[in-house]
C-alpha cells in the first residue's frame, strides 16, 4: 500500500468520523461553546443590550467581588444549599428507596405516594409550601402550637428560610427514590446471603454489600443534584415573592432574596443584573463564577468517586 493510498484512507476515515460526530459538534458549538465564549467576552465589557459594548477591562470582576452587595450572600446561600440540601436529598431518597424495597405488601401504593410530589410544578409546589408554613395561619405551625412547641417563622425568618426550602426539596424526592430503588433491586442477592452466613448485621450488609454496589448511582445522584442546585432559581424566588407579599407581574422590578437576602442564589442575581438592570457585564461575571463552581464540584466528586467503594474494603 502506497503512502498516498494510506493518506487517502485516513482522510476518508476522518471525514466519516466527523460526519457521524457532526450533530453533536454542531450542538456543542451553538449551545455551549458559543454562549460560553460570549459570556467571557461580555464579562470584560460595559454593555446594556442597547448600545455597542465598550471594553472596560477588569472593572466588572472588581465590582462583583468587591462592591456588588448581592454577590457574597448569594454565594453563601448557594453553597449552603449545595452542601445541605443535596446531602439530605440523597440520604432521604436512599432511605425511602430502602424502606419501600423492604415492604412486602402495598409497595406500589407507597411508591406512588412518594413519587407524586415530584410531578408537581415547581411554582405550584412552592406556593403550597409557603401557605402550609405560614407563621400565622399555616397548619404546620398550628400543629406545632397544639403540641406545645414554639413554631418557627419559616419563609419570613432568615434563619429558617433555607431549611424551609430544604423541606420543599425533600418533599419532592420521588425522582431519587425511583433511581435508588432500581439500583437496590439490582444488588445480587447472593452477596446478601453470603453476608448473612458470615453473621453480618444489617448495618454491615448495607456498608459492605449495598453501598459498594450502588456507589455509581449515589455518585450520579450527587453530581446531578449539585448541578441542579447550582441552577436553583424558581423555588426561592417564588417563596420570597409570596412571603414578602410582593406578587407583582414580570415587568415589576423585584429585589430577590427576602427575607434579608437569605433566599438569594447566584442564578437569581444573574437574571436580576442582566434582564432587570441591563448590566450584562456583571451578569456575565456571576454566570462564569457559577459555571466554575459547578465544574469544580463535579471534578471533585468525580475524583472522589472511589470513596464509597473504599468504605467497604
Amino acid at each position: 500500500m502506497t503512502a498516498n493510498t494510506l493518506r487517502s484512507k485516513r482522510r476518508r476515515s476522518a471525514l466519516r468520523t466527523a460526519a457521524f460526530l457532526s450533530p453533536w459538534l454542531i450542538g456543542f458549538g451553538f449551545f455551549f461553546a458559543y454562549p460560553l465564549l460570549s459570556t467571557v467576552y461580555f464579562s470584560f465589557m460595559k454593555y446594556d443590550g442597547f448600545r455597542p459594548p465598550v471594553f472596560n477591562g477588569l472593572d466588572n470582576w472588581t465590582y462583583v467581588f468587591s462592591d456588588y452587595p448581592m454577590f457574597w450572600p448569594a454565594l453563601r446561600n448557594t453553597l449552603w444549599l449545595v452542601l445541605v440540601m443535596v446531602t439530605l436529598r440523597v440520604v432521604f431518597g436512599l432511605g425511602v428507596g430502602l424502606l419501600i424495597t423492604k415492604i412486602k405488601t402495598g409497595a406500589g401504593v407507597f411508591r406512588t405516594l412518594f413519587y407524586l410530589p415530584y410531578l408537581a410544578p415547581p411554582v405550584a409546589a412552592t406556593l403550597a409550601f409557603v401557605f402550609l408554613l405560614n407563621p400565622g395561619t399555616g397548619p404546620v405551625n398550628s400543629g406545632l402550637e397544639a403540641l406545645g412547641l414554639a413554631p418557627p417563622s419559616w419563609f419570613t425568618d432568615p434563619d429558617w428560610s433555607k431549611p424551609a426550602l430544604t423541606l420543599l426539596a425533600l418533599w419532592g424526592v420521588g425522582d431519587l427514590m425511583v433511581i435508588f430503588m432500581a439500583a437496590l433491586l439490582d444488588v445480587p442477592k447472593e452477596q446478601y446471603e453470603a453476608a448473612e452466613l458470615d453473621g453480618a448485621s444489617a448495618w454491615q450488609k448495607f456498608r459492605f454489600v449495598t453501598l459498594p454496589n450502588i456507589s455509581p448511582i449515589v455518585l450520579f445522584a450527587v453530581v446531578t443534584g449539585v448541578i441542579a442546585t447550582m441552577q436553583y432559581y424558581t423555588q426561592p424566588l417564588v417563596a420570597a415573592k409570596v412571603a414578602s407579599g410582593n406578587m407583582g407581574g414580570s415587568g415589576q422590578l423585584f429585589e430577590p432574596g427576602y427575607p434579608e437576602r437569605s433566599t438569594l442564589t447566584l442564578p437569581q442575581i444573574v437574571y436580576s443584573a442582566g434582564f432587570q438592570r441591563f448590566d450584562y457585564g456583571t451578569a456575565a461575571v456571576v454566570a462564569l463564577v457559577l459555571f466554575a463552581l459547578a465544574m469544580a464540584f463535579t471534578a471533585l466528586l468525580m475524583r472522589r468517586r472511589g470513596g464509597l467503594i473504599q468504605m467497604g474494603d
